[in-house]
């Protein structure tokens, strides 16, 4: 049975996506403002807007961003120069992409080392490692899960929403048996639906990337106060 979140719970652990490259200045005014609505935890924006939406939010909702997005295969050196803009422009978390053919080549003590060099350069802020699961067998994800406890993450998580897949119940209860309890599990792709989001959660995710923010709290009021739910929106999801 899935836990029973309340929706101050569940808008306690959404990072809320504005990460479509598509998206013009006006539309990431719209999601911002969604996000302060909504009182959501934090947005994860692309790198170019850290400085404009910390700026919009003022501290209402926390701004995070990603690092080595979406492939993961830029060197270490320029994730961490990433990394050093990002907290120059305000972000206050950093979910990075692996460099997911390392991985899948055995070079394990080349991926635990690019984890470590942005968790050094962070200074503190949370860093969140995406896997990409859609791309790696379960082995490869333990050894992820390794990886990225030994450079000092966080947090794991299962994907950029880019790359098809996105969170599954299996992957989930698989990154949560293989980390210790001081890193979290962060649900991203696919994160759609109230329901989807709270077996996520009973798998043992702590945190959602999800771009369906409002569908997902707009039923979980709606369920808390004994009503059924409008239609749900599934604007730009990922």
């Amino acid at each position: 049975m899935p836990l029973n979140l309340t929706p101050d719970q569940i808008r306690g652990r959404i990072d809320h996506a504005i990460l479509k490259p598509e998206f013009t200045r006006s539309e990431v005014d719209e999601q911002l403002e969604l996000a302060a609505r909504y009182r959501l935890l934090s947005v994860c924006v692309r790198p170019s807007d850290v400085s404009y939406a910390t700026e919009r939010l003022a501290g209402e909702v926390m701004v995070g961003t990603v690092i080595g997005f979406p492939h993961g295969t830029t060197s270490t050196v320029a994730k961490v120069a990433e990394v050093e803009q990002a907290l120059a422009d305000g972000a206050s978390e950093l979910d990075m992409v692996l460099n997911i053919g390392w991985l899948r080549s055995g070079l394990d003590d080349l991926v635990s080392a690019d984890i470590a060099a942005v968790v050094e350069a962070s200074a503190g802020r949370v860093v969140k490692v995406i896997f990409e699961t859609s791309l790696l067998n379960e082995d490869d994800i333990v050894r992820a899960c390794r990886a990225s406890e030994s450079a000092g993450a966080q947090f794991v998580k299962t994907s950029t929403g880019f790359a098809g897949g996105g969170a599954t119940v299996e992957h989930i209860a698989l990154m949560r048996a293989n980390v210790g309890p001081a890193v979290s599990v962060k649900a991203s792709g696919g994160v759609r639906s109230l329901d989807a989001l709270l077996a996520l959660a009973d798998a043992g995710a702590s945190r959602f990337g999800t771009s369906a923010s409002a569908a997902i709290l707009d039923e979980a009021e709606a369920r808390a106060a004994g009503a059924a739910p409008s239609a749900a929106s599934d604007d730009n999801s990922y």
